[in-house]
């Protein structure tokens, strides 16, 4: 008896149809994908009853669906915009897992997904590989599972060295249950740059701190200064001749302390006579505080001085350091250094008349420039275009536009700084907000390439036109 013959496989288009579904998508689709569901599921559990706080008569607070919402998203997306105060609307469970969802957020959702992986032993497969070097921005899939277990490691002993420094504050504050949650919950949001804190002025009393203001300084800019830079100054310092220090570190780090001096020196010089800023204060607790204020900047969102309070010179430059941000692969927002540099030095290249942009005797291809000038543009483009949204639909007399400019600016670059304008907006503006927050988190030209349709190479090259006129 003969055997019927196997039936004939389905044409690849239908075997492709079968794939899980999850599989199919692109690493900016599951970026993108990922963070929305997190950040869903994270307002349902804070808009619980049980993760409400309680009123002096002891009924919870009244927490609607929508302030939930947005709340998660400011702690997923590492940002700090609060429409409610985290410090007397939740409850201690609420406040947990505010804390880890910025944990959450700070080191990214992909990211925790292969640590599981890796701890239940699962293999990780070249797909999942790649979805993970675009999210902590590894220069090479084949080196992303190394990378994920020294970021863990590394930001849990950061962290928890961070908890230790400033328990002694906390404890002698709010006792030793209290404080030592104090500890860990500003240590979590500073090295994830969420700008959280559980006083209800900020950390405004801490202004002539020392030890608060450093450490969570400290703290900032570790966490913002990117994984792989991190990684790679500690791989050089320990063996000095056979790692050597990227060209990509080495711009970081030159473009980081430059960015906080400046920050610093301007804080300084344009607050230093106001009496409701840095007026009052003595010199050291001026040049600790004008510090201070130039690392929240760059994508924190903690504050010791009130920014409501401030000039408009200095707000307009706290704007513009909120709008580049952090460095590549870390917990920050903005546009990124790195892509601030490329665009000012391939300008300046222009003006010279020289067709290479060079760093550290090394050229910048065409398609970094390219890259950087397409975040730029589309970064711009999206913070105005919201902008004028939240104009469009501002209903308070009292609500200025320098406000509306800086809130925009604050949640599209993840930094959460505010200058006492967010509950003061409507529901439809905080929508936009947390859209800001989103878009900002993941980067806007993350979400372009996730949900636009990929065009194959060109088989038609036409000739290059030099009539266009530029300039």
């Amino acid at each position: 008896m003969t055997r019927p013959p196997p039936a004939p496989l389905p044409p690849p288009s239908a075997r492709r149809l079968r794939k899980p579904w999850l599989s199919r998508r692109s690493p900016p689709q599951l970026i993108a994908l990922s963070f929305a569901a997190a950040i869903v599921l994270g307002g349902l559990l804070l808009w619980l009853p049980i993760m409400h706080g309680v009123n002096p008569d002891g009924t919870r607070r009244s927490v609607t669906f929508l302030q939930a919402l947005f709340t998660a998203t400011s702690a997923l997306c590492v940002t700090g915009l609060n429409v409610l105060d985290p410090a007397k609307d939740f409850s201690r469970l609420g406040q947990v897992v505010i804390m880890l969802l910025i944990q959450l957020g700070g080191l990214g959702i992909i990211t925790f997904g292969t640590s599981f992986a890796l701890l239940s032993r699962r293999r990780v497969n070249y797909t999942e590989r790649i979805r993970l070097a675009q999210q902590v921005s590894a220069l090479s899939a084949g080196d992303v599972l190394p990378l994920i277990r020294n970021i863990f490691l590394y930001t849990f002993v950061i962290e928890a060295v961070g908890a230790l420094l400033l328990l002694p504050d906390f404890v002698a504050r709010e006792g030793w249950a209290r404080g030592a949650f104090y500890a860990v919950f500003h240590s979590v949001s500073a090295f994830n740059n969420a700008g959280f804190a559980l006083y209800s002025d900020n950390l405004m009393g801490f202004v002539r701190d020392p030890l608060v203001s450093l450490v969570v300084a400290a703290l900032i800019v570790l966490g913002g200064m990117g994984f792989l830079v991190q990684l790679n100054v500690v791989a050089h310092l320990m063996h000095r001749r056979r790692h050597r220090l990227m060209v990509h570190s080495k711009l970081v780090l030159t473009m980081m302390a430059a960015l906080l001096v400046f920050g610093t020196v301007s804080y300084l010089g344009l607050e230093w006579s106001n009496p409701r800023t840095l007026g009052p204060l003595g010199f050291g607790d001026k040049l600790l505080a004008s510090f201070f204020q130039s690392v929240t900047t760059r994508t924190a969102g903690f504050n010791t001085l009130d920014y409501g309070a401030m000039g408009l010179p200095v707000l307009f430059i706290s704007i513009l350091l909120m709008f580049i941000g952090a460095n590549p692969g870390g917990t920050g927002g903005g546009i990124k250094t790195s892509t601030f540099y490329v665009m000012m030095a391939s300008a300046w290249s222009m003006v010279r008349g020289r067709r290479d942009t060079t760093l550290f005797r090394r050229r910048i291809d065409t398609d970094t420039v390219l890259r950087a000038m397409t975040v730029g543009l589309l970064s711009i483009g999206l913070v105005n275009g919201m902008l004028i949204l939240l104009l469009l639909l501002n209903t308070r007399q009292d609500v200025l536009f320098v406000q509306l400019f800086f809130e925009a600016v604050s949640a599209f670059g993840t930094v959460g700084l505010s200058m006492n304008t967010t509950p003061l907006l409507n529901p439809d503006q905080h929508v936009i907000l947390i859209l800001l927050m989103f878009l900002g988190r993941i980067g806007p030209l993350t979400f372009a390439v996730a949900f636009s349709r990929p065009q194959g190479q060109a088989l038609v090259r036409y000739p290059a036109d030099r009539d266009i006129l530029i300039g």
